[in-house]
């Protein structure tokens, strides 16, 4: 084949295979956030090896062999999770059918969206939350995530992405990128406050001072294989441990204290609205930009209910 031909065969995606493919959609501007990308990056990464590895050609790949990854790796998962990485995988390969012009597979029509049904159970009832964040048996890395999770009311995978230079300990906050590229400042309070500095000590002895100084905040238990070792700003520079990841957050979180990380979120603004704290101000804090969609997140509680039920009881008799 001629230089020529092999080049208009690549654009065309008979000879552009799955890695490269993926390698160019998450350098577009449509995944310019930081935590966007590595959303999308996980789940088009475990697709592309649940189908045959990095170097298979993208135009060899069947509807069906995607459907079936997509079923194997996520079918057994709550809706919310399945539609996210269904998303991801689906917006990757219609780019590259519609944006490139390559030979590229789709998302089966039989791949469905699933319903996510709307609980209003989700929020945690305050006194059971504080006796869940208070244990004494939580190790002290998650101990910290939920407590923080809980006081910012913080998106699990923003909290995640923060490192350890990001952190204003004296004002308690830290910036977070938002999807439109603005700096947004998440704040917590002294449940958090008192876990941080044991949480960035290291063990005595360690060559490199008392505390990390830089690197991600959350960090996973163990160090990376070879073969999946994350880039240099995803790994601590002082225990090359890399960052604690989402899924293994969730797996934890329901062992620990049989929640689902988006609960917390849920709860703080429930308890905030349960102090009648102004919608404007919950918005503030959950950093929503729709007062629909933060209404949404602000539905009282039980506890609260059962409060104001006491307003409807007959007046007392007096004697």
């Amino acid at each position: 084949m001629s230089a020529a031909n092999a080049k208009v065969t690549a654009l065309r995606g008979t000879a552009i295979n799955l890695g490269d493919a993926a390698d160019e959609f998450l350098s577009t501007h449509r995944v310019a956030n930081d935590n966007t990308r590595r959303a999308y990056a996980s789940a088009i990464d475990r697709t592309i090896a649940a189908v045959g590895g990095r170097e298979r050609l993208l135009a060899d790949v069947a509807d069906t062999e995607i459907g079936d990854a997509l079923t194997i790796l996520w079918g057994g998962c709550a809706p919310a999770t399945w539609n996210r990485n269904r998303a991801a995988v689906s917006s990757w390969l219609t780019w590259c059918a519609t944006k490139k012009r390559w030979a590229a597979p789709s998302v089966p029509a039989d791949v469905e969206r699933r319903r996510e049904s709307v609980d209003h159970t989700k929020a945690v009832a305050k006194t059971k939350l504080e006796r869940l964040l208070s244990r004494r048996d939580l190790p002290l890395r998650d101990k910290t995530l939920y407590r923080m999770l809980y006081e910012t009311a913080a998106r699990a995978f923003e909290v995640l992405s923060l490192n350890v230079e990001d952190l204003d300990l004296e004002n308690r906050r830290a910036p977070l990128r938002s999807k439109g590229g603005d700096i947004e400042w998440v704040y917590w309070d002294a449940g958090t406050a008192r876990l941080l500095p044991r949480l960035l000590r290291l063990p005595n002895g360690h060559p490199d001072g008392l505390v990390r100084t830089r690197g991600p905040l959350f960090l996973a238990d163990r160090r990376p294989v070879p073969a999946r070792r994350p880039s240099p700003e995803h790994i601590c520079p002082h225990t090359e441990r890399p960052r604690l990841g989402y899924d293994r957050v969730r797996v934890l979180m329901e062992r620990h204290l049989g929640l689902d990380p988006h609960q917390l979120r849920h709860s703080a603004a429930t308890h905030l609205g349960e102090q009648k704290v102004p919608l404007q101000l919950i918005m503030a804090k959950t950093r929503h930009k729709n007062p629909r969609t933060a209404m949404r997140y602000t539905r009282p509680g039980g506890e609260a209910v059962a409060e104001i039920t006491s307003i409807l009881a007959p007046p007392r008799r007096t004697h």
